[in-house]
């Protein structure tokens, strides 16, 4: 006969330790506050083992499996501190209206975290595996909290790098969205000396601009899309999209070690696209003062259409070249040829802000004709491949401009 003061409390501390693990973090929290049982159950003094239990229950990644950004181990889990975090970022992504003004960078950077320490891929060819992607993906697809306005510069950066990570979102498909995209890209006032005519911040530090970024991600994903549907082949993912950011680290390899720590050797797909050069001069009128803004007419009336292509080309390593702000990831030479009158010459460094860096110049024999500068998208050797800007080498006001996209195709391990 079960005795009517029966309470939860009364249950082996064994039982209670597994209800709380199978129950949602916010559930806990609000447990914790009941009495000092589950307190003490909950924050033990000096010990994490409860929150690695409950860390591990949600669908997210095993963070003992992942590596970070740049193809490193993780060392440093804090399992009530990460996950606590998580769950305070999916809260106020859910309804914005309770997120403080001094906790949205964090949040920010803690839905960053979540797809940049992930397990890697162990060959080219795996299927992507990480439950954080599909976490994020679930929580952000509609764009909404990728829209909000940022309250300040790091905000703005920190959100725009999300959003170019994760791809398209349904509000990316608004045609005002893309017109404001096009004409950042296509404005050769973002192209200057100051920021290597490339995604970078114009004050010459080298640190990548993830709001130039975006706007490149926006402008290509949007043509791929459309190539796509042109040409019937009914995609489901775009191939520029969040679900392809997880490293790829064959088994064994020590990229502190390694000298193509970066996967530069192999063949790859350079596409490119651009918009039709009488237009591309009409909307960068060189008789408008630099205060005044363009006239981005020519991109609402929707009969715009870039041009897209695409040609493959095999990148060698040539040598590398200490980095001594960055002393397992050196400056890789490289050089690429196509038909064998084609060539491009380039490189692959760590920025001042530790993003990968492609440049190249490119050209027929020793006359270099086309720029390129690019960072790499997803994580370190990851098939999200690499996206920029490239232009000429002359980088005269009436040269064209365009957004471009590699991907490896086949890569090449010693």
């Amino acid at each position: 006969m079960v005795s009517d003061s029966a309470c939860i409390s009364d249950l082996p501390l064994e039982v209670l330790e597994h209800i709380l693990v199978i129950s949602d973090p916010i559930d806990v929290a609000s447990t914790a506050q009941v009495c000092r049982l589950f307190r003490g159950l909950i924050y033990p003094v000096g010990d994490d083992h409860f929150w690695r239990a409950l860390y591990l229950a949600q669908s997210f990644d095993d963070p003992r499996k992942a590596v970070t950004y740049l193809g490193n181990r993780r060392t440093d889990i804090k399992w009530r501190e990460e996950l606590q975090r998580i769950i305070r970022a999916r809260t106020i992504v859910n309804d914005v209206t309770v997120c403080r003004p001094d906790e949205r960078c964090q949040v920010l950077q803690t839905l960053l975290d979540m797809v940049m320490n992930i397990p890697p891929l162990p060959f080219p060819e795996s299927e992507p595996t990480s439950l954080n992607v599909l976490w994020l993906q679930s929580l952000l697809q509609d764009g909404a909290f990728l829209d909000m306005e940022s309250h300040s510069h790091e905000e703005e950066q920190l959100r725009a790098r999300l959003h170019t990570w994760f791809g398209l979102t349904d509000r990316d498909a608004l045609a005002s969205k893309r017109v404001v995209s096009r004409a950042y890209v296509y404005s050769q006032r973002n192209y200057k000396s100051s920021n290597s005519f490339g995604p970078f911040m114009q004050d010459g530090s080298g640190v990548v601009d993830w709001v130039h970024m975006q706007k490149l991600a926006h402008v290509f994903a949007s043509a791929l899309v459309e190539r796509d549907e042109d040409e019937g082949l009914g995609f489901e993912i775009c191939s520029l999209s969040l679900t392809f950011c997880q490293a790829y680290i064959p088994p064994g390899l020590d990229l502190n070690r390694e000298t193509d720590w970066a996967g530069v050797e192999g063949l790859w797909r350079i596409s490119y696209c651009f918009m039709d050069h009488r237009e591309l001069l009409i909307y960068n009128d060189l008789n408008l003062p630099e205060d005044e803004p363009l006239d981005q007419t020519i991109f609402e009336d929707g009969e715009l259409q870039e041009t897209f292509s695409a040609v493959d080309i095999f990148f060698r390593v040539i040598n590398v070249e200490q980095d001594p702000d960055h002393p397992t990831r050196p400056k890789i030479n490289y050089i690429g040829e196509m038909d064998g009158n084609f060539s491009i010459v380039g490189y692959v460094k760590l920025t001042p802000d530790d993003q990968i860096r492609w440049h190249f110049v490119a050209g027929n024999g020793d006359q270099p004709v086309w720029w390129g500068e690019a960072i790499v998208m997803g994580n370190i050797r990851s098939q999200y491949g690499v996206l920029g800007a490239w232009s000429t080498t002359m980088h005269d006001p009436q040269d064209p401009i365009g957004p471009f996209w590699m991907q490896c195709q086949h890569p090449i391990e010693d």
